[in-house]
């Protein structure tokens, strides 16, 4: 794509009456969700084609890292962290405890809350996705120092912060 935009592009901006540049002006290149958007769909479809053979969509995936790493989370919880719908999120736990991976119980002292673990089988399964998951890590930031890494994982955290709807 040509580089068509050498202004601004986080201009201060008050009142209607203020010029904004227009996306032609800034171009796809300069604007950030275009560029986090083709990052993470391709970061999903490379992960899609190693996972089918360990018959793990994009969705328990997200599911089994959060739990390898958490002891316990609700299933509104899980939506939040996996970024995925709670209906979605439902069929996926579904699935995941058809294959042993995860177990859902009642919270003690609230029947109405049922925290999800992950189980011994869906700790190895994700033993093994781990692997790939790193790997096309590694790949993504290939030729990016540790420093730049830590710089833009504290910009992500600050955007974050920014439009955030929950405080998880």
């Amino acid at each position: 794509m040509k580089e068509r935009f050498s202004g601004t592009v986080l201009r201060n901006v008050e009142g209607a009456d203020t010029k904004r540049p227009t996306m032609g002006e800034i171009g796809l290149n300069h604007f950030a969700p275009y560029l986090m958007n083709r990052v993470m769909s391709r970061w999903n479809a490379n992960l899609a084609d190693e996972l089918k053979a360990l018959d793990i969509t994009t969705a328990k995936m997200r599911t089994l890292a959060i739990l390898s790493i958490t002891p316990s989370v609700t299933i509104n919880e899980l939506s939040v962290f996996a970024v995925t719908e709670q209906s979605t999120m439902s069929r996926t736990l579904d699935s995941l405890e058809e294959q042993g991976y995860i177990r859902r119980q009642p919270r003690s002292g609230d029947m109405r809350v049922r925290d999800v673990t992950i189980t011994e089988e869906g700790r190895a399964a994700f033993e093994k996705l781990w692997p790939t998951m790193y790997d096309s890590l590694l790949q993504m930031f290939h030729g990016i120092e540790e420093a730049e890494y830590r710089a833009f994982i504290s910009v992500l955290h600050r955007i974050m912060h920014n439009i955030r709807k929950h405080d998880i």
